[in-house]
């Protein structure tokens, strides 16, 4: 179980590279939306979202405890789901995508109320969350931001 965890919270590796895992992992997130994922039907892509989450809870969770730390930098899964939520049912075009990942690294990154608030929640709910909200904090003004490019 704790090599499954480890994969899935690295997201196969990426949490493993020594310089800015979290934006990698989004980067690949982002890149596989835009290559294969937004061609997803939108039930299939919100179940592989929300399964993506509780998969992500539960590695986290293991793999926080295997190396001791609330929210170790080398678990990924969490900027992945937020990505693509971030991302859900943009059009594949470049400037969508782009403004989908700068925003949702933006909020990942700043954290700002009320989205420090979720890491409080416990174990890999807390890893999770936080990326969520900025995941649809991000959906949110990215449309707006779209509606006038």
């Amino acid at each position: 179980m704790k090599t499954g965890a480890r994969v899935l919270a690295t997201f196969f590796g990426i949490g493993l590279f020594p310089l800015i895992p979290g934006t990698a992992a989004s980067a690949v997130a982002a890149l596989s939306y835009g290559l294969v994922l937004h061609g997803l039907p939108g039930t299939l892509y919100a179940l592989l979202v929300i399964v993506l989450f509780f998969a992500g809870a539960a590695s986290s969770a293991v793999h926080a405890a295997e190396l001791g730390r609330p929210d170790p930098g080398r678990i990924v899964i969490d900027e992945v789901c937020g990505q693509l939520i971030a991302l859900a049912f943009l059009p594949a075009a470049w400037v969508p995508v782009a403004v989908a990942f700068a925003l949702f690294r933006f909020f990942d990154i700043i954290k700002p109320w009320p989205i420090r608030r979720l890491e409080r929640l416990p174990g890999g709910w807390g890893i999770m969350a936080d990326d969520v909200g900025a995941g649809l904090a991000a959906a949110v003004l990215g449309r707006l931001i779209l509606l006038w490019v």
